[in-house]
């Protein structure tokens, strides 16, 4: 943080200096608009210049919703090498009991979410006024993006959920008596819409306490190295989402020049430069698991992004634009 200071104390006085020496053209003369397209999504802003060294610049912009497809494995108990077995047998008793056919894999949708505001000071320090340096700030969205499952999937989380919660029943014990916690407090009944006697329910409870629970195998918890399973909530969904912070320093360069020959009211140009997150963003589910701090060996795409996020402390910046003088 403390380097952002001096960064940006620096482009202060660079700004100041330029200010004091170049003073042709007179403070908000005229007024451009603009469409941008980038990294940052889909923009308008607005540029005036103080003089012939500096500009002005605020816009909007965001990124249109689009779905990027992510799937993981549902895995039964703490070893993938035997889940593959276990499942084919629960499965069949899933579909039993709810009626539903549940699929060994759950497919999500990853989708952005980010929108900003800026506001930015273009600095002209060469004769050549084509080039620029730029400093400033976007202030938008917190949340950058989520994901949650599909609806076709939505079955097969519900079954899951039905055994976890089978499970819980069956296998606890109470704490006073130590016996098997359905001996006196049973809600099996409920769960399965049907009764077993007590021969009946110690077979089942030694068939899941030889199984495990049932989850989406994310990635290993970094203290213990047991593996993340992403259970479903209570509305039989399995969710994540991306935060940083809602206040991001800008800094870069750019270039502008004319759209067409001959004619000084449109033009092309475009922005390079660093977003700063304010650190590694933050990746968590929806039962409050980091994915950024308590998890690593995370499987497939989402593994790829969180390692990207991990690695880059800063929102890389490429947008275009093309603008016309309005007066």
């Amino acid at each position: 943080m403390n380097r952002l200071v001096i960064i940006f104390a620096t482009c202060w006085m660079a700004l100041t200096t330029a200010s004091a020496q170049e003073s042709e053209q007179k403070a908000f003369s005229h007024l451009d608009a603009g469409l941008t397209l980038g990294t940052t999504g889909i923009g308008l802003d607005a540029a005036m210049p103080i003089n012939d060294a500096i500009r002005l610049r605020a816009g909007f912009s965001f990124m249109p919703k689009f779905d990027y497809p992510m799937s993981f494995e549902v895995q039964v108990g703490d070893d993938p090498a035997t889940s593959n077995s276990k499942f084919e047998r629960l499965s069949d008793m899933l579909e039993v009991f709810t009626g539903n056919k549940v699929d060994n894999q759950i497919d999500m949708i990853g989708q952005p979410t980010y929108w900003n505001f800026n506001f930015m000071a273009d600095i002209f320090p060469f004769h050549n006024k084509h080039w620029h340096l730029t400093a400033g700030f976007y202030l938008g969205s917190s949340q950058i993006a989520k994901a949650f499952n599909t609806t076709e999937d939505m079955p097969s989380l519900v079954s899951v959920g039905i055994y976890n919660n089978l499970y819980e029943e069956l296998t606890r014990d109470d704490p006073e008596t130590g016996l098997p916690w359905f001996i006196e407090h049973s809600r099996i009944e409920e769960i399965l819409g049907f009764s077993l006697d007590h021969a009946q329910l110690f077979q089942m409870r030694e068939l899941l306490q030889n199984n495990g629970r049932m989850g989406i195998h994310v990635g290993d918890y970094k203290t213990s190295g047991k593996p993340y399973m992403m259970e479903p909530d209570e509305n039989s969904m399995v969710k994540a989402k991306i935060k940083m912070n809602s206040f991001k320093p800008y800094l870069g360069f750019g270039y502008q020049g004319r759209l067409l020959k001959n004619n000084d009211r449109y033009h092309i140009g475009f922005d390079c430069g660093a977003m700063f997150w304010g650190g590694t963003p933050r990746i968590t589910t929806h039962d409050g698991t980091s994915l950024t701090k308590d998890v690593e060996n995370i499987n497939g795409k989402v593994g790829d992004y969180v390692d990207f996020f991990k690695v880059f402390k800063v929102f890389p910046v490429v947008n275009v634009k093309i603008s016309r003088t309005i007066f």
